[in-house]
This record gives structure tokens, sequence and C-alpha cells, in this order.
């Protein structure tokens, strides 16, 4: 299968894990030492924290699972779509993103577990923006599903099976993003502390405005 993906789709699957990459590393080396772009670990930790009787623990923990979700359920109500193509609000949505890690920032400082609440709502709106494209699952916030689909291909080919090229490069292109986001919020966070999260912040509020500015300026110039 060849490869057939739009450019706006392979240079929005590496920025959007990038940034996704940059704000987990924060979360992990934050006060709370804890994950914000992905809910697994989470889970593991609120079932430890149950069995210890650790009622703060829990409550932190419940808070993050429950402030991803909002943030994809409020990404569902803006997109309204479960496919990638152009013409949707996503601009709307990385501007709240950007706001949500804005709004982290001071909260982090002062060592107050809002500051990962928002950061992980960030990470469900983005997570579910992004969805699916000609049949490959785009998930840029954890890369479970990336490596599964990565040794599912080397399975096939093993097998002399057809690759699905699109889908294995796709997941590629999100494995090296996440990482190399990670590498740069860790770098950010031991010279800048939490300031770190003005990078994505920036990344995702400059890149939806343009887009909206885009959509906005495609309305005018197809109005009669």
């Amino acid at each position: 299968m060849g490869i057939q993906l739009p450019r706006w789709v392979w240079i929005g699957a590496i920025a959007l894990s990038c940034v996704a990459g940059m704000v987990n590393v924060v979360g992990f080396l934050g006060f709370e030492h804890q994950a914000v772009s992905h809910l697994t670990g989470t889970t593991s930790q609120l079932g430890m924290a149950l069995v210890q009787r650790d009622w703060r623990g829990v409550a932190h923990l419940w808070g993050m699972l429950i402030a991803f979700s909002l943030g994809a359920m409020l990404s569902g109500l803006i997109v309204q779509d479960g496919a990638l193509r152009l013409g949707r609000r996503y601009g709307v949505v990385l501007a709240l993103e950007s706001l949500l890690l804005l709004a982290a920032i001071p909260l982090f400082k002062r060592q107050q577990i809002w500051g990962a609440l928002a950061a992980a709502m960030a990470c469900g709106l983005q997570n579910a923006m992004v969805t699916t494209f000609s049949g490959a699952v785009v998930r840029t916030t954890h890369l479970s599903g990336m490596f599964t689909d990565l040794g599912i291909g080397l399975g096939h080919l093993l097998r002399g099976l057809p690759l699905q090229v699109r889908r294995l490069t796709l997941s590629g292109l999100i494995i090296g993003g996440f990482l190399a986001g990670g590498v740069i919020g860790a770098w950010l966070f031991q010279r800048f502390g939490y300031d770190a999260l003005l990078a994505p912040a920036l990344l995702t509020g400059c890149t939806g405005a343009t887009y909206i500015a885009y959509r906005l300026s495609r309305r005018l110039y197809s109005a009669p």
C-alpha cells in the first residue's frame, strides 16, 4: 500500500506528538511526578492508592482521569467527527489547548494539582481531536497503539503479507515526534522549570490561530 497522506497530516502528526511529549515530560518532572498525556499508568496508580487507602492520592488520580476525559468530551463537542479532514474546527481546539497549558504554568509553580489537571485536560482535547485518517488510527498523546501497529506490520512482513505502509509510516512519525518532544521538554525543564510549557502552548496557540485565520479567509474568498 503506497503512502497517500497529505502533507498537513504528516506535519500535524509530528507536531502534535512532539507537543504531547513535552507536556508529559513536564508532568513527570514536576512536583507530582505524574503522567498527563495518557491514563494507563494513572489507572494502575489509582488501583494501588485504593488498596493503600491513600485518599488524597485517590482524589488526585481520579481528577486526572476525569480531566482528560472532559478534554476529550469538549473536543468531541467542537469537532463533531471521527475522521481527519480539513474544514473541521481544529483551530478552536488547538487554541483551547494552548490556553489550558498557559493556565497550568502558574498552578504548577504553586504546586497545585490543578496544574496537572489543566495539562491532562489539554492532552485529552488533543488526543480526541485527531482520531483516524484513511483507516490509520491516529493517537498523538500515547504510543501503545503505535508500537502495536509496528509490531503487527513486522509480523505481516515475516509472513509475506502486504505491508500497510501508510499506517506504519504514520506510527513511526508519531513515535519519533513524541520522543523528540520528550527530549526537548526535559531540556527546557532543566533550564526554565514549568515555563517549559510555554513552548507547547505557543506552538498550539499559533497553529490554532493560523488555522482559524485560514478558515475565515477561505469563507470570505468563497462567499459570493
